[in-house]
């Protein structure tokens, strides 16, 4: 990737994510050659896609390559392992990108020193083209280098920046779970369809459509949430009266914020 002045690109990590990511990338022509990619158990066709360069460690890297970016997509777990072996392309003239939940910029600073660090909060529908992803950069990022980094997020959904990286622990909370919650959703959904009498396949088959329907629905239009809730709902009718129990004090929204905070408290706790 040579975007911005920026130089190649270098994606250590090559599961899920980080697939979804490098597809996304070479959908939109981010992968240029030499592009390099670290995955010991890569699908070897990677090494099939123009300008790609995939080897199981660290140690293949050819010893005069300098990316511009190394996007670090690695489980958190893992992380403290192999993070060493890319110290040495630490420098002013490289970004590191982070999408490990609950690795601290303080963490990278740490491990690779005052360098320029981007801690990236992705969720799961990146997976589809369809991500939310939330970054925050240190001091030591250039323009340049933040314009690399947002190009390969935007490459797999929407991409939003903040300044102040205590808010990636509420991010956590919202849209780094928030798929799970969905989830969740669908399966009360079609469980409570099933209990009020739907047979299980197309209680579920309704549920899923229906949140997907909406979704898309949502994205598309114009109008805020609450307008679009209130087009579905006529005066006293059917889901006027759900609504009444959704939307009650004890209703969904106290249970939702409840939720978010524990899961805010728990990402704080991780990242501590």
């Amino acid at each position: 990737m040579t975007d911005a002045g920026i130089g190649p690109l270098l994606l250590v990590g090559c599961g899920k994510m980080g697939g979804a990511m490098l597809e996304g990338w070479h959908a939109r022509g981010l992968t240029t050659a030499g592009c390099v990619v670290v995955e010991p158990s890569a699908d070897p066709r990677i090494a099939d896609l123009a300008g790609i360069r995939l080897h199981a460690d660290a140690e293949a890297i050819a010893a005069d390559f300098r990316p511009g970016v190394v996007v670090l997509a690695v489980k958190p777990q893992s992380m403290d392992a192999v993070l060493p072996a890319y110290r040495r392309f630490a420098g002013p003239d490289t970004v590191f990108l982070s999408i490990a939940a609950g690795k601290t910029i303080g963490y990278f600073e740490r491990g690779l020193g005052a360098v320029p660090i981007v801690r990236a909060m992705p969720n799961t529908p990146a997976a589809v083209g369809e991500g939310m992803t939330v970054a925050v950069p240190n001091a030591q990022v250039t323009a340049a280098q933040r314009q690399a980094c947002d190009r390969l997020l935007a490459a797999v959904g929407e991409i939003a920046w903040v300044e102040e990286e205590g808010l990636i622990d509420a991010v956590t909370a919202v849209s780094g779970g928030g798929p799970a919650y969905v989830f969740l959703l669908i399966e009360c959904l079609a469980e409570a369809g099933r209990e009020a009498g739907l047979p299980a396949e197309l209680a579920m088959r309704l549920a899923r459509t229906t949140v997907a329907g909406s979704g898309a629905l949502v994205r598309q239009s114009a109008e805020p949430a609450a307008t679009l809730r209130r087009n579905v709902t006529s005066p006293n009718g059917t889901t006027q009266e759900a609504l009444a129990v959704l939307m009650a004090p004890d209703g969904l929204q106290p249970l939702m914020t409840r939720a978010i905070a524990a899961a805010t408290r728990r990402s704080r706790e991780l990242a501590g």
